[in-house]
């Protein structure tokens, strides 16, 4: 395995360093817009505008990367991500900040792609679910960490985006420096949201539940930080926290899916996690930063909610033939993007109106539902639990990262659109 990752290292550094701007940008924006006067609601609209442009990336950046390669292509939207950073601390204003959102997120989900479908062109066959989990360990370390470097300069000065830019800048220096063969990127598959649907109810509806979630809880979750008294150093700790807890559950949790119907455990997780989102509003929980039993409600919460859209996945891909596992993966991504341009923008909306307490019960309100769909399915039709298809602990990145997956084969293999009608193995 050391003789496979070794001459990845460059496109994981790359990552690594990409992840780390992305996260502090993230939290930066809460705390900046809280001090320049924002209210929830526009600063929950503001970072949907993120996710809208991580949504229309997804179809733009295949074609340019087909056109002018990856190496340039990962140049220009380096180029691009580093001048809206910088414009942020110049226009500061909800509707400046909207436009770079959108266009940070496509700027962002092209770099992503152009590293995603080159470490799958690079994966071994035999080793593709642990360079997946390499990967996926990197983005959730590097989101974690960047939390951190919010602390280092004062938010009101232009210094920490600054930063941001810097750091996406180093990125592109290990990947355009590389000497590996650039991959060819295959069709994006078609998408039949209609026969995904047919063929795994809770799947479709527990991922676009799931990105509610957490698009309010990448978009607000620094914000409500804020809200509640804690400092800089308050608010790292609670992001960072809530993160590494997501890396650290999603493995035992879906090894518990692997043993049983995923429908079950998806319900249970749901319910969990938003018990733990209203524990958090109880008198009991000090609101200060050194308190251990905010910070393990975040720990918990993560570790439970980080693990949904996975087990969603892993559901999904056990009841469709191998040829189909791709497209609709892609499909489920899709519906998951469409939840989080949604969740910071009516968590923000919630939070206006009822102050920051909203953004937990907004939380419970998404996570409860997602359990009434996969515990009512569960009720209605019972499946095999023979999962041919693993628990991979995954993030909602772009459709090429799904191609690393041992289930969706090489990405030299034809690419299969998704029917209209997707012959689902046999129900029980």
């Amino acid at each position: 395995m050391i003789a496979t990752v070794r001459p990845l290292a460059a496109l994981l550094a790359g990552v690594a360093l990409l992840l780390m701007g992305s996260g502090l940008l993230g939290t930066l924006l809460a705390v900046r817009g809280r001090i320049e006067g924002f209210d929830d609601q526009t600063l929950g609209l503001v970072m949907s505008a993120y996710f809208v442009g991580f949504f229309l990336g997804t179809y733009a950046a295949p074609g340019l990367i087909q056109r002018i390669g990856h190496i340039r292509a990962f140049a220009f939207y380096t180029s691009l991500c580093a001048a809206t950073v910088l414009l942020h601390a110049i226009f500061v204003s909800p509707w400046a900040w909207a436009v770079l959102r959108l266009f940070t997120g496509i700027a962002l989900v092209g770099l992503y792609t152009v590293i995603e479908s080159w470490l799958n062109v690079q994966a071994p066959p035999g080793q593709r679910s642990q360079l997946f989990a390499i990967y996926m360990a990197v983005n959730l370390l590097a989101l974690a960490a960047g939390q951190w470097l919010i602390g280092l300069y004062p938010q009101e000065t232009f210094t920490l985006f600054s930063l941001v830019a810097i750091l996406i800048c180093l990125a592109g220096l290990p990947v355009t420096a590389s000497r590996m063969v650039q991959p060819e990127l295959p069709p994006m598959p078609r998408l039949a949201l209609k026969a995904l649907f047919r063929v795994a109810p809770a799947a479709t509806l527990g991922a676009l539940l799931a990105g509610l979630a957490m698009g309010g809880f990448w978009g607000l979750a620094a914000v409500y930080a804020t809200r509640i008294g804690l400092d800089v150093t308050g608010v790292a700790m609670l992001m960072s926290i809530t993160i590494i807890g997501g890396a650290a559950l999603q493995w035992p949790i879906g090894r518990l899916s692997d043993g049983g119907d995923r429908r079950t455990t998806l319900a249970v997780v749901c319910l969990l996690a938003a018990g733990t989102a209203m524990a958090m509003l109880l008198p009991s929980v000090p609101r200060i930063p050194s308190d251990l039993l905010l910070y393990g409600l975040w720990f918990a919460f993560g570790g439970l909610s980080f693990a949904i859209y996975p087990i969603c996945m892993a559901h999904l891909l056990d009841h469709l033939p191998p040829e189909d596992t791709l497209s609709a993966g892609s499909s489920l991504l899709l519906l998951n993007g469409v939840g989080s341009a949604f969740g910071p923008a009516l968590a923000g909306i919630a939070m206006t109106r009822f102050g920051h307490e909203a953004l937990p019960v907004f939380f419970a309100i998404t996570l409860v539902l997602a359990a009434l769909v996969a515990g009512g399915r569960r009720l209605l039709r019972r499946r095999d639990t023979d999962h041919p298809t693993a628990f991979h602990v995954m993030l909602r990145t772009t459709p090429t990262a799904i191609e690393l997956l041992p289930e969706t084969g090489s990405a030299d293999d034809d690419t299969t659109h998704l029917p209209d009608t997707i012959p689902a193995k046999e129900n029980h």
